[in-house]
């Protein structure tokens, strides 16, 4: 046979098996193991795409008998989410109005005629701050300008150099803090140069009526503001922060200056800022604190700067005149110990899942100040000598002045017993020719003994606000403080809160420095001391109060010590002054060093002595039965003994903005969106809502009714939207003034935080929704704040006093309205839980993670304070927060998704109890929230999945088909040509052999 007739017949010849099934078998088993493993990956990330895509819906269908029951349990005041939001705008300009405080007003400079041309300068003018960054973050796309808040109010704005303005800002992007990423945070000014304005001088004289600067400094989460800005690329001086005017804003005020007879300077931060220069310059008329004003608070501005409102904000804070020299700004920033590598073992599935920068760092911050924050350190240290307190400070706290002038007079004081309370009745008149508001400050001052217990020379005791008073008229108001409100916590000898022997003056104040012309002191006598130890705890408390933060405070000494921090004292300010953490502080104690290993679930559930609790039990309890019944109720454990480990698992693990429905009881999916300024979502943008204002200009308001009105403004907005929680308020301190997310916390006082947030979280109640009252606790911080925890170091008396104050009056006066279902009539009944929910804090307290923290989670907040609600941890993609370690302690839900998280244990006894008592807490709140609108008992529920559901299914078995099909197809196939195969390698094999 020739070469030509050979090939002739190969190519006729079919492919051989084994070629065959070298091509089609890896096709099959890959189409096969991506089958398989999209499907794995789909169950085991299924919280994480149903927030994406869905997570199905549950329908609840009352029986034919409660079909006509009143289930409306909280109903909006409003008919559509488009009214909400146009009463919320008119709120926010409203809040924004009451909290924007005049700080300097010479010779009556404001306000402005209506008709005014003036002229804006300062890049926050065309790029103003309205708000700050991260989870507190809200969209301001629609939101008034600042331009627009001018010109709204009357003004005409000089459009050139506004025009030069606001190129520059495009181009020229001001600083910000990139989350939980230094290397990428910028903190640039970018003020336009002075030399730009210049060019545009001509068209002052067009627009002369005043020279307005805007300065702005912005915020965000997971970054502090930045103490050295020589490494910024700006003009900056050795030594110059982020908080002062730099070169070129110095040089626009003094352009402002030479060009305008007027010249008013806008604060629009929510931090202080260095303003002793401007105050002090007489050549600078006025000065307005407007902070981060939201959707339509510029209106505001413009109304205050025309005269259309009074102003009426107090500052949250005392503004001092030299922050470096501040108690704050030696422990304020970057610390890590020498001698811990940190280490926390997770599964290869949750590396994998998380996008979590993972570090051996362990950083740590020294409260070395102790109670001595803010006011109470100036007040105090000026009050001993310490400092001459014109010097050091430019605005009090509790400052700000009016277009009218009021007087005030104590027309009745009551004192009762120590168990009882203390009132002073105060007549408010208007003076002036203005209508205007006032705000009624009360301070304490506690008899103090040099080396004894740390107090404050004045503490804010009580406030009120008026109503708009026109001239001439007048109102009484009323503050009352708890006589064992002015106790306070010896750690060191009593261990509990006392109430020292001696007199408590108690003065009217327009500020924290400033007692009211023509008031005198009310003084109140104590004539032993009292101490509030054992079943003789205050009134307010569930239990004895006594240390449980020994292992904190440890770290602190009154002298001198090796490696302890030196607690300030005012006995001694000049040789208690905090410095930064000597070599010494570096080096981790062996106990501290033990606090940063991981936690050791198996000691853990070896050392539990405790029963195994039932599941999986028969029930017909469903969660709407329980709505209105005690927490301790039996009913509780026929419905909880009937839930699997995994339907109460799955829930605690994907708590992300979210608690997960489960069937078998009707418990429907809840959400609870972020955060402090509005509703807002990374996940989903339809949920965001109205901006408000920051909570810096919500506290200079000063005024309760107005927290109450925004927190029933969300509750409606959160109704409409079919939602139930909300990550809020948040309630940590201002520390420092350098605090990152400042913008999202009241005050540097405990009192004023705990009463703003206690009137929203009231607000938003009323409407059935639970607040998740954050960051608990000593969360003052952001540098560090996820590399392991920063370890937060302050004595017991400076945790319960000054960090823990705000917190607990949330917890203890947040009362939600529970109607319900009482019998099988449709009977309506009801009755009233506390505080739904709170979160737990990235840091630790000492070196415990506050999250697993029992003596924060449990031992004080539910065993002192009787919370009975459900904590959630902060967001959870962290190895060093440890899910088992957090329901031990009292942290219920994990704010993640699966498989980002998982739990080490779920099989023992000891995990199994700290489960179902996580689950517990949280079906407790949901029950008797607004989730349960539209449920009566005896409801049943239908679920219907998700279409990425049926999508997986229909792809699932489409895809199992093709490959049952392609291995039917390829069985087939070699079983024909098996014989075939052989024929040809016996034919190859003779045509080898007749050429050889």
């Amino acid at each position: 046979m020739n070469a030509k007739a050979k090939n002739a017949d190969r190519a006729k010849t079919p492919m051989s098996n084994k070629k065959y099934l070298g091509i089609w078998v890896p096709v099959l088993a890959t189409v096969t193991v991506v089958t398989v493993v999209a499907n794995v990956g789909l169950n085991v990330a299924g919280g994480w795409v149903a927030s994406q895509l869905g997570s199905g819906t549950y329908t609840f269908t009352n029986a034919e008998k409660s079909a006509e029951w009143d289930t409306d349990y909280y109903t909006s005041d409003f008919a559509s989410i488009d009214e909400v939001d146009e009463a919320a705008k008119s709120l926010v300009e409203e809040i924004a109005a009451s909290g924007i405080v005049l700080a300097k007003n010479e010779a009556g400079a404001l306000p402005l005629a209506a008709s005014s041309k003036v002229t804006m300068l300062g890049r926050a003018a065309a790029d103003p701050v309205f708000g700050g960054s991260g989870s507190g973050s809200v969209d301001t796309n629609s939101a008034v300008t600042a331009r627009g808040g001018l010109e709204n109010a009357g003004l005409t704005v000089n459009d050139t150099v506004f025009g030069v303005i606001s190129t520059f800002a495009e181009e020229n992007p001001r600083g910000h803090i990139e989350m939980d990423n230094p290397e990428a945070s910028t903190y640039t000014v970018g003020e336009l140069p002075v030399t730009s304005y210049e060019a545009q001088a001509g068209s002052f004289a067009e627009n002369p009526d005043a020279g307005i600067i805007f300065i702005g400094r912005p915020g965000g989460e997971g970054g502090d503001l930045t103490q050295d800005m020589v490494a910024e690329g700006e003009t900056a001086e050795p030594g110059e922060h982020q908080l002062e005017l730099n070169a070129d804003e110095r040089d626009l005020v003094e352009l402002a200056k030479d060009s305008f007879d007027t010249v008013v300077v806008v604060v629009n931060a929510s931090t202080t800022l260095e303003m002793g220069a401007l105050q002090d310059d007489p050549e600078i008329d006025a000065i307005l604190l407007a902070g981060s004003p939201g959707a339509t608070g510029f209106n505001a501005l413009g109304r205050v700067i025309t005269g259309d409102v009074n102003p009426s904000g107090r500052t949250a804070d005392l503004w001092a005149a030299d922050f470096t020299a501040d108690p704050t700004f030696a422990n304020f920033g970057e610390f890590v110990y020498d001698n811990i590598e940190a280490s926390f073992p997770v599964a290869a599935i949750e590396t994998a899942t998380s996008n979590a920068t993972v570090t051996p760092d362990a950083p740590f911050v020294n409260y070395a100040e102790g109670i001595y924050v803010g006011y109470r350190y100036y007040e105090t240290a000026a009050a001993e000598g310490f400092l001459d307190y014109d010097e050091a400070v430019v605005y009090p706290f509790g400052y700000g002045l009016s277009y009218s002038d009021f007087t005030w007079e104590l027309v009745g004081s009551e004192a009762g017993a120590v168990d009882g309370t203390i009132s002073a009745t105060v007549e408010v008149t208007n003076t002036g020719d203005v209508a205007g508001k006032d705000v009624v400050e009360l301070y304490y001052s506690a008899p103090y003994t040099p080396g004894g217990i740390e107090k404050s020379d004045v503490v804010l005791g009580g406030f009120a606000k008026t109503g708009l008073l026109e001239p001439g008229a007048s109102e009484t108001v009323t503050l009352e403080i708890a006589v064992e409100d002015m106790a306070s916590y010896d750690h060191l000898g009593e261990q509990a809160y006392v109430l020292e022997a001696g007199d408590y003056a108690l003065t009217l104040r327009t500020d924290s420095h400033t007692v009211a012309p023509g008031t005198e002191p009310i003084t109140y006598t104590v004539d032993s001391d009292v101490v509030y130890s054992g079943e003789d705890h205050r009134s307010t408390d569930l239990s004895e109060v006594t240390n449980r933060f020994d292992d904190v405070s440890a770290q602190f000494t009154t002298e001198p010590e090796e490696g302890k921090v030196l607690s300030m004292s005012r006995a001694d300010f000049a040789g208690t002054f905090p410095t930064a953490p000597t070599p010494d502080l570096f080096v981790a104690s062996d106990a501290t060093v033990e606090d940063f290993k991981p936690w050791d679930h198996e000691a853990q559930a070896a050392a539990f002595d405790g029963e195994d609790p039932t599941t999986d039990a028969a029930t017909e309890t469903a969660l709407v039965d329980l709505r209105g019944l005690p927490k301790d109720d039996p009913a509780w454990d026929s419905l909880l003994d009937s839930l699997s480990t995994g339907d109460m698992t799955d829930m605690l693990l994907n708590g992300a903005y979210q608690t997960a429905a489960i069937g078998s009881i009707a418990k429907p999916a809840t959400v609870e969106p972020d955060g402090p300024a509005g509703l807002s979502s990374f996940i989903n943008s339809s949920i965001n809502g109205v901006a408000y204002p920051s909570q810096v200009l919500i506290a200079q308001t000063w005024d309760v009714e107005l927290g109450s009105a925004m927190g029933t403004m969300i509750g409606n907005e959160v109704l409409q939207k079919d939602l139930n929680g909300w990550y809020a308020p948040a309630v940590n301190l201002h520390r420092s003034p350098f605090g990152g997310r400042n913008f999202e916390y009241y005050s540097e006082d405990p009192l004023l935080s705990g009463a703003l947030a206690t009137a929203v979280s009231n607000g938003a109640a009323s409407k059935g929704v639970y607040t998740m009252l954050k960051h608990f606790a000593l969360n003052e911080q952001e540098t560090n704040r996820v590399n392991n925890g920063i370890a937060t170091w302050a004595t017991e008396q400076t945790i319960r006093e000054v960090y823990l104050k705000p917190f607990e009056m949330v917890v203890k006066d947040t009362s939600m309205p529970v109607r319900y279902i009482s019998d099988d009539e449709g009977t309506i009944a009801e009755t009233t839980i506390g505080a739904g929910g709170i979160m737990s804090s990235f840091n630790r307290i000492g070196a415990v993670w506050a999250g697993g923290s029992e003596a924060l989670m449990t031992d004080v907040l539910r065993g002192e304070w009787g919370f009975e609600g459900f904590a959630i941890s902060d967001f959870n993609l962290y190895p060093y927060m440890n899910p088992n370690q957090s329901i031990s302690a009292g942290t219920d839900l994990t704010l993640t998704f699966q498989p980002s998280k998982s739990l080490a244990d779920t099989e023992s006894a000891k995990a199994r109890t700290d489960i179902r008592e996580a689950t517990h807490n949280i079906l407790f709140t949901v029950t008797n929230s607004n989730a349960m609108n539209g449920i009566a008992p005896g409801a049943t529920v239908d679920y219907t999945p998700p279409t990425w559901v049926y999508v997986q299914i229909g792809a699932s078995i489409l895809l199992g088909l093709l490959v049952a099909g392609g291995i039917f197809m390829v069985t087939r196939r070699v079983r024909r040509h098996r014989g075939a195969d052989s024929s040809v390698v016996a034919t190859e094999s003779h045509d080898e052999h007749v050429s050889a």
